[in-house]
C-alpha cells in the first residue's frame, strides 16, 4: 500500500493512493493515522486536487554516510568498517513539490538520491531478525548538501541540516519486503537528465545492519526516518534546477531549486 500524507481545503490527513498514471490517482482518506491498526474511510479524492506533503513528519532523520563504495571515492575518502551516521533536523523536511532554497551562506549545493526507511514502530536494541518487524515502508530521499560548507566546517550539522535539505515522498511504499528493498533501482535527474544510477544492492551496510547499529544507541519512534546513503554520481545543484529522485517499486519525488529568500 502507498500511503501518502495531504492537505485539502486547510485540512491535513493521510490516505491511501490507488491508481497507477499519475493523472488518475485517487486517495482513500484514511480513519486516524497509519502506525496503528487503520481503516480505509472510502471517501475518495483525486491526488491532483491535493497538496501532497512530506509523506510522515519525523522526530529524527538519522543519516548514513559513505555507504556506497563508489560515492566514497568519488568523494575522497575511505570506506568506513562500520556504519557512519549523522542526523538531519526535522526541520529539513520538505515534502513531493516543495521548493529546495539554495542556502545564502554556500556556493555549492549537491544533489544525493537515497532510499528512505520509516520507522513503525517505537523500538530500540533492534535484532537483526526483528528488523523487519519495525518498518512501516520505504519512500525516497534527497539529502541536499551544501558541499563547500562540508568541507570547510569538517562537521556536517549547517552543511546537511539546512531548511529544505531533506525532500521526502512522494508516499510511503508499504508492500515492499527488506529482501526487495536491497536491490532496487535507484536514479536521480536534474533538468531530465540522469545524473545518478546504481541498485540498493550496491550498499555497504544493509537495512538491517543500518537499524541495528542506531538503535543500539537510541530509541527509534513511530515516523522516523533512517536515510540510506547514495551511489556515486552526486553533483551541483542551480538555481532553477528541477530534482528527481526515482526507486523502483516506491515513485519519484520531484523539486525545484529556488533562491533563498
Amino acid at each position: 500500500m502507498r500511503i501518502a500524507r495531504f492537505s485539502i481545503d486547510g485540512n491535513v490527513a493521510f490516505g491511501a493512493v490507488e491508481g497507477e498514471k499519475q493523472d488518475e490517482l485517487v486517495l482513500d482518506i484514511i480513519k486516524g493515522i497509519p502506525f496503528s491498526d487503520f481503516e480505509l474511510s472510502g471517501t475518495k479524492v483525486p491526488v491532483s486536487k491535493v497538496r501532497l506533503l512530506p509523506p510522515v513528519l519525523p522526530n529524527k532523520v538519522v543519516a548514513f554516510g559513505r555507504n556506497y563504495a563508489d560515492h566514497a571515492k568519488e568523494m575522497g575518502n575511505e570506506v568506513p568498517d562500520a556504519p557512519f551516521a549523522f542526523f538531519k533536523p526535522a526541520t529539513s523536511v520538505v515534502g513531493p513539490g516543495d521548493e529546495i532554497q539554495y542556502p545564502s551562506f554556500s556556493q555549492e549545493v549537491h544533489h544525493e538520491a537515497e532510499l528512505a526507511v520509516v520507522i513503525g514502530r517505537l523500538c530500540r536494541e533492534v535484532p537483526r531478525e526483528r528488523v523487519k518487524d519495525v518498518i512501516f515502508g520505504y519512500t525516497c530521499a534527497n539529502d541536499v548538501t551544501a558541499r563547500d560548507v562540508q568541507k570547510r566546517e569538517k562537521q556536517w550539522a549547517r552543511a546537511k541540516g539546512f531548511d529544505t535539505s531533506c525532500p521526502l515522498g512522494p508516499w510511503v511504499e508499504t508492500d515492499l519486503d527488506i529482501a526487495a528493498a536491497h536491490d532496487l533501482t535507484i536514479q536521480l535527474t536534474v533538468n531530465g537528465d540522469q545524473r545518478q544510477l546504481g541498485r540498493t544492492s550496491e550498499m555497504i551496510h544493509s537495512v538491517e545492519d543500518l537499524i541495528v547499529n542506531i538503535s543500539e544507541a537510541m530509541t527509534l519512534l513511530p515516523g522516523d526516518v533512517i536515510l540510506t546513503g547514495t551511489p556515486a554520481g552526486v553533483g551541483p545543484l542551480h538555481v532553477g534546477d528541477e530534482v528527481a529522485v526515482t526507486i523502483e517499486g516506491i515513485g519519484t519525488l520531484t523539486n525545484k531549486v529556488v533562491k533563498r529568500g
